[in-house]
């Protein structure tokens, strides 16, 4: 048994943004050399996502849509109220309460079944960092542990 942890970066140019990172972890696992096990794909933000899904434009602006329903940009989040907020504050910080309350919806990672060197991905599945905050870079660790 064998563990290996590579990371991605990304810059993300809006939120919410969709992007498929799928060929960069299925290269990485190729180069592993790994054959058998799983693959962990984690962003290490609270402001952005990993999810599986389909990369088909009318959905992702449909997913898009419907993260802006869930929880719009423009309503009321005492994370964004500065005048009350204490904790966890930095130089640059932004109203971003709605990215926080979108990231619930989503997650933090996504687990693939690895056999035979091959993903195991169904017919249309991708695997999506999702900017929900604002253009930023990006982090994300592929974690592979198998054989």
């Amino acid at each position: 048994m064998n563990a290996l942890v590579s990371r991605i970066l990304r810059e993300t140019t809006r939120a919410p943004e969709f992007l498929d990172i799928t060929q960069e972890i299925t290269d990485i696992v190729h180069q592993s050399g790994a054959r058998d096990g799983l693959v962990c794909v984690y962003t290490k933000h609270t402001t952005a996502a990993i999810k599986i899904n389909e990369n088909e434009p009318l959905l992702l602006h449909d997913m898009e849509a419907f993260l802006e329903r869930v929880a719009p940009q423009d309503a009321y989040y005492g994370h964004n109220d500065f005048s009350l907020r204490t904790v966890n504050m930095t130089e640059d910080e932004c109203p971003n309460g709605h990215s926080h309350c979108r990231h619930l919806f989503l997650g933090t990672s996504e687990t693939i079944p690895l056999i035979g060197g091959e993903l195991q991905f169904g017919t249309y599945q991708r695997v999506f960092l999702i900017e929900l905050d604002r253009p930023r870079s990006r982090e994300v660790l592929v974690s592979i542990v198998g054989a």
